[in-house]
């Protein structure tokens, strides 16, 4: 076979991109991002960029950000490799359900190489590190995930069990509420609250009709 039939293997495609994330007060309570919220962006706006800067990490620049009483938007630009780092993630995600737990734990982080902002390989990463007992690395990486845009009860659920296992337990407490909100009759989250000493609420009876149309 001449070298002109061999077809060269596809490039990997990098791309700049900038996103908004959404940087929440309640994850932060009493760490070193909530005292962003604490600071006036007027007089200490330095203070705010530095903290986010060293939250968000060296692979993503800081173009701006906008301080609210909840929430801290950011705009941010990186270089990454999404096609690639979505592959890598499927695989990751191959490996764990094989059994590979270590394999695909390192996998995650190698996927997180190539596109920082990969919100499900963050999240995926979280979870196996909640698996091992992790829970402040977990947190942290769940923590990311939500502002790079998962969401869902899995995800919270998760975040409530780091939170509790961190012996925050007010933190868990909203997190398997705000769980709840989505799936009010999810046994994990209601079982974790009244191990915390919190009653759920019972969740709304559902009405003949929505039954039949089940039915």
């Amino acid at each position: 076979m001449s070298a002109s039939d061999q077809q060269a293997p596809p490039r990997a495609t990098r791309s700049r991109a900038r996103r908004s994330l959404v940087i929440r007060r309640v994850d932060h309570v009493g760490d070193p991002v909530g005292l962003a919220f604490l600071e006036s962006p007027e007089t200490n706006g330095d203070a705010v960029l530095e903290r986010i800067r060293e939250y968000l990490g060296d692979k993503l620049k800081v173009v701006k950000a906008e301080v609210s009483h909840a929430e801290i938007t950011v705009e941010v630009e990186l270089r990454r490799w999404p096609e690639e780092g979505a592959r890598m993630a499927a695989a990751a995600r191959e490996l764990y359900e094989k059994g590979a737990r270590r394999s695909a734990l390192s996998m995650y982080r190698d996927a997180l190489d190539l596109d920082p902002l990969n919100a499900e390989a963050t999240m995926r990463l979280g979870l196996v590190l909640a698996e091992q007992e992790k829970f402040a690395e977990a947190l942290d990486a769940l923590k990311h995930a939500r502002e790079f845009g998962a969401s869902g009860v899995e995800l919270l659920v998760a975040m409530g069990r780091c939170a509790a296992g961190l012996d925050r337990s007010a933190n868990a407490i909203a997190y398997y509420e705000e769980a709840l909100k989505l799936a009010p009759r999810n046994f994990v989250a209601r079982r974790a609250l009244s191990a915390l000493g919190h009653k759920p609420a019972t969740p709304a009876k559902e009405s003949s009709a929505v039954r039949s149309r089940r039915d």
